[in-house]
């Protein structure tokens, strides 16, 4: 698909209550994210909180074959991070990564939170990766152009120090998890796709405390920073509004 899906209100009914769960579900993750549990146990809760609501489902389990509800990717891993038996250790930072699939429409969102005392340059990573979201949302409305979006988070995120994670873009969604248009985290404004009204995108900004570049872990999922370096990643479902837009999750 190369063209912006419209959605229906009863559609957007739809995608406001999977983004419900789906908020609800990344909140319980902070409030459990501590130094001793494993990235298998938030798995394994967030898969239950998402269940016990009826018609929900983990949106990511069986994509593409991914084996898991959540990606669980920790320090210097961007996305995708597998969970599994490692153990959070306290000044890890953690990005739960997760989706919720309702009435046939996906949602997708992030957060990364740190586990216990941070570092400073952790806390300066976290706080300037969720900035960049905020930004980013500050300038979405109809008629907003795809490049609008990415030189806001480029310019929040490399005005502060730190190198955005070129290869990792947000994305439209709602009828699959990812559909037209690419969202880069980095571009040029008055370029790209115009948005239109009651269409659903994904801005996440991945961004890291090192160089940009990345590579694949031995698991062919996870995918770290090339230089071992620190990444974040904070990502919302969005409503594209005639005069601004609305986060779904």
């Amino acid at each position: 698909m190369s063209s912006f899906q419209i959605f229906t209100p009863k559609e957007i009914t739809s995608l406001r209550h999977a983004g419900k769960i789906l908020a609800e579900c990344l909140e319980l993750m902070g409030s459990l994210v501590a130094p001793g549990i494993t990235t298998k146990e938030l798995d394994r809760a967030a898969e239950e909180f998402i269940r016990k609501h009826d018609g929900a489902t983990p949106a990511f389990m069986g994509y593409h074959g991914y084996p898991a509800t959540l990606c669980t990717s920790v320090n210097e891993q961007c996305v995708h991070g597998l969970p599994g038996d490692r153990v959070l250790e306290e000044g890890d930072i953690i990005s739960t990564d997760c989706g919720v699939l309702y009435n046939d429409l996906f949602t997708d969102a992030c957060r990364t939170y740190g586990v216990g005392n941070i570092s400073k340059d952790a806390k300066h990573l976290l706080t300037v990766t969720e900035q960049a979201l905020k930004d980013a949302v500050g300038v979405i409305k109809a008629g907003t152009k795809v490049g609008d979006i990415s030189a806001t988070v480029q310019g929040t995120v490399e005005g502060a120090g730190l190198s955005i994670v070129s290869a990792l873009t947000g994305h439209g969604l709602g009828k699959t998890l990812h559909q037209f248009p690419d969202v880069p985290n980095y571009g040029e404004k008055g370029t790209g796709p115009k948005l239109p009204a009651n269409t659903i995108i994904a801005v996440e900004p991945i961004v890291c405390t090192g160089k940009d570049g990345i590579k694949e872990a031995d698991d062919n999922w996870t995918i770290t920073t090339k230089d071992g370096s620190l990444s974040a990643h904070f990502e919302h479902t969005l409503l594209i509004l005639e005069d601004g837009c609305e986060v779904i999750a």
